[in-house]
């Protein structure tokens, strides 16, 4: 099977084909750094994480690109509400994202660009759509006139031209209320730039199209982010790009929202739960699996419940790898199974392929049950293939930094274990076996396995 991806546009599951061949070209809108990073945030930057893996997995090169908006009407209220400069404000909740998107395993992108660092490409966007009748001036102000690209508009969100309404505040040298600002003129005390319009800055929109082409080409791949996304900033990013005479993205692809009790989690609503929060009460691996086995197109809600099972679920895996390299020395990465591949290809459905993972696991350890040490190393060498797909190898360097937290706890907790399994040996010697069954009751209660072998007796914290 190859690769088939839900495009937004077409309201289809298309196969996926790059432009180029080998070649994989990403653009996700990333974070606009206004507040400290929540669940909801990050939850795209994980998706298309995963995607970025999985191509790669098959071989591709690729160029992700996910942006910053570092100047925007919130961070500047934000930082002013603080009394902070704006640049400050923006750089701060910059470094807390980028943070949060490490903890959890995203890999770097390829680039990370700012905004504030390509006002020379909007400049020059915005002068080829005034060139091509698309865009005009009003008292420092930059429009993008929706009426004369009426018959192209909509065309990714089903919006009616003419029941579109921007959200924008009402200003008086637009020509119609449905057109949308491609450049603000410059206000007292905020941040501005010079160009032939005046000084300003820029409009939300247009900061994704300048910078996506500059990095990726005026044609590329696939578009991402948040399905909130989809109007007004993706649907006016197209409409830009395209009467710019740019062909833009070919696949768009949204992830679903993180909510609580029905609600987007959204600093507006004041639902949210900050990343160092949740992280309080789930290792940074743990809190990815929560994020990740759901479908990226299926709506997840937030509870505790859900985490604890989420963090039991994965523990599972965890202990299983784990208790293979205990028992039959190192496991390298395997090949993933044809039904992770088949499941991961139908448009990365992600419940299915941890389906798949949890299926060897089980496998895997029947065959330590029954002493195939051979059969048991082979599952979990599949296991670490997948689970590195999904950025959840427990054996990984990454994950390996975030266990070292409990080492302290886990060599003071295995030394009284050792003690309370050599007095149960010592009871087997004697033939008191009444004592070593008290003694490995004990242990069970309090969550730790015991096993028999022929090397002596092996412990591990049980799974849940």
């Amino acid at each position: 099977m190859t690769l088939h991806l839900h495009d937004t546009a077409t309201r289809t599951t298309r196969e996926f084909h790059p432009r180029c061949d080998g070649v994989a070209s990403i653009y996700i809108c990333g974070a606009t750094v206004q507040g400290v990073p929540h669940v909801g945030h990050v939850r795209s930057g994980l998706n298309f994480d995963v995607l970025r893996r999985w191509l790669q997995y098959k071989g591709y090169d690729v160029r992700l690109v996910r942006n910053v908006t570092d100047i925007d009407d919130k961070i500047i209220n934000k930082a002013a509400e603080a009394g902070r400069p704006w640049w400050e404000w923006a750089a701060t909740h910059e470094r807390a994202f980028e943070r949060a998107y490490d903890q959890l395993g995203c890999l770097p992108p390829s680039v990370l660009p700012r905004a504030t660092g390509h006002i020379t490409q909007m400049v020059d966007l915005i002068q080829r759509l005034i060139d091509k009748g698309h865009a005009y001036a009003a008292g420092g102000d930059v429009y993008f006139s929706v009426e004369s690209y009426a018959d192209h508009y909509g065309k990714l969100s089903g919006q009616r031209v003419e029941e579109v309404q921007q959200g924008e505040t009402l200003a008086s040298g637009k020509r119609d209320p449905r057109d949308f600002t491609l450049w603000k003129a410059a206000k007292p005390g905020e941040p501005s730039w010079p160009t032939p319009w005046g000084h300003g800055r820029p409009g939300w929109h247009l900061e994704c199209s300048a910078m996506s082409t500059f990095y990726l080409g005026s044609e590329f791949d696939i578009h991402g982010g948040g399905l909130d996304l989809v109007f007004p900033h993706h649907e006016n990013e197209m409409a830009q790009s395209n009467a710019a005479g740019d062909g833009f993205a070919q696949y768009w692809m949204h992830n679903a929202w993180v909510t609580m009790s029905g609600e987007k989690m959204s600093k507006s609503l004041g639902n949210t739960l900050s990343i160092p929060a949740v992280l309080e009460r789930a290792r940074p691996v743990e809190l990815r699996y929560y994020l990740v086995t759901p479908h990226y197109r299926s709506t997840i809600e937030f509870s505790e419940v859900g985490l604890a099972e989420a963090i039991a679920a994965y523990r599972r895996i965890e202990s299983f790898v784990r208790r293979v390299e205990q028992r039959a020395g190192s496991v390298e990465h395997g090949t993933v199974c044809a039904e992770f591949a088949d499941a991961m290809d139908d448009d990365l459905s992600t419940p299915q392929a941890i389906a798949v993972v949890h299926n060897v696991v089980r496998e895997g350890n029947a065959a330590l049950d029954r002493g195939d040490d051979e059969a048991a190393r082979d599952a979990a060498a599949s296991v670490r293939a997948m689970t590195d797909v999904l950025g959840l190898d427990p054996l990984s360097e990454q994950w390996a930094d975030d266990s070292s937290k409990d080492d302290a706890a886990h060599r003071a907790l295995s030394e009284l274990v050792a003690v309370m399994l050599e007095q149960r040996q010592q009871a087997r010697r004697e033939r008191d076996f009444a004592t070593a069954d008290l003694l490995r009751d004990r242990l069970q209660d309090s969550g730790i396995a015991v096993e028999d072998t022929p090397d002596g007796p092996m412990w591990t914290l049980k799974d849940g």
